[in-house]
């Protein structure tokens, strides 16, 4: 009897241990591919000559993507582009415009990132020249209107402005541009604008065409001096008001001679 259960003990034993042995091998083996595809990275659709664009809330458009070339892929939802082109436009301002090589888009669409010969085209607008950025990767975040890059970059700006830098962040929502490791900049004065030679050429011609006639052209007349006032009281009529009150005085005076003679 106690042979029989001391042989038992350790078989029931061994077969614990190896159903705990199964258990833990079978959980931590990665998960079965299903035959479906989804693990695969391969395209499930793919786009030519397509063009997406997105609007505001008032309908205005924001920005417009395009590519000659698209691929989705379902397992990371995730999109390839071939020679995307994104405009980025806004109120009041000039459009922005980037091209490359190629490009990625993320599955929820905030990022996008471009590849390859990266070309970017602020159009000129006021007293501003048109800005031309030159890299090979450029990451742009569309609602935040937020663009980086850790590659070499090359800017330029009309008429002679260059700068260099190994990396950027530029802020359109602020217009600030962050450049940064081995910044050079070249930047020369704008020139005084000159009237083209055509303009003067012609206003030229329309004064010669139209000489002034000086017989003919009116002559400012000059202020004429004030006449002095004459007196026009003749001089006996002077000499008459002087003697009158002469001859009064003195007849007065007699008078009174005359009157103290009497008494």
């Amino acid at each position: 009897m106690y042979g029989r259960s001391t042989i038992l003990f350790p078989l029931a034993l061994l077969a614990l241990l190896a159903l705990l042995t199964l258990w833990i091998d079978r959980s931590v083996q990665p998960p079965e591919k299903k035959p479906d595809g989804n693990s695969r990275h391969d395209p499930d659709y793919i786009l030519h000559d397509f063009v997406t664009s997105k609007t505001d809330i008032n309908g205005k458009l924001q920005y417009m993507l395009a590519a000659t070339e698209m691929k989705h892929y379902p397992d990371d939802d995730s999109t390839s582009l071939i020679r995307p082109r994104f405009t980025q436009y806004a109120t009041d301002k000039p459009y922005t415009q980037i091209e490359a090589q190629r490009g990625t888009v993320s599955s929820d669409g905030e990022v996008v990132e471009f590849m390859d010969k990266v070309k970017v085209v602020r159009q000129a607008f006021k007293d501003r020249g048109e800005m031309t950025v030159f890299t090979e990767y450029l990451k742009v975040f569309p609602k935040t209107d937020i663009a980086t890059t850790d590659k070499p970059i090359l800017i330029t700006q009309a008429p002679n402005t260059v700068i260099h830098a190994n990396a950027m962040v530029y802020d359109k929502k602020r217009k600030v541009i962050n450049l940064s490791q081995k910044v050079r900049v070249h930047y020369e004065r704008p020139a005084p604008i000159v009237a083209p030679a055509s303009a003067r050429s012609v206003n030229t011609t329309k004064s010669a065409s139209n000489p002034v006639n000086k017989k003919n052209s009116p002559v400012p007349e000059k202020a004429k001096p004030k006449a002095a006032v004459k007196n026009t009281t003749p001089n006996n009529a002077r000499t008459k008001k002087t003697i009158q009150p002469n001859i009064q005085r003195k007849s007065a005076l007699n008078q009174q001679y005359r009157n103290s003679e009497t008494s």
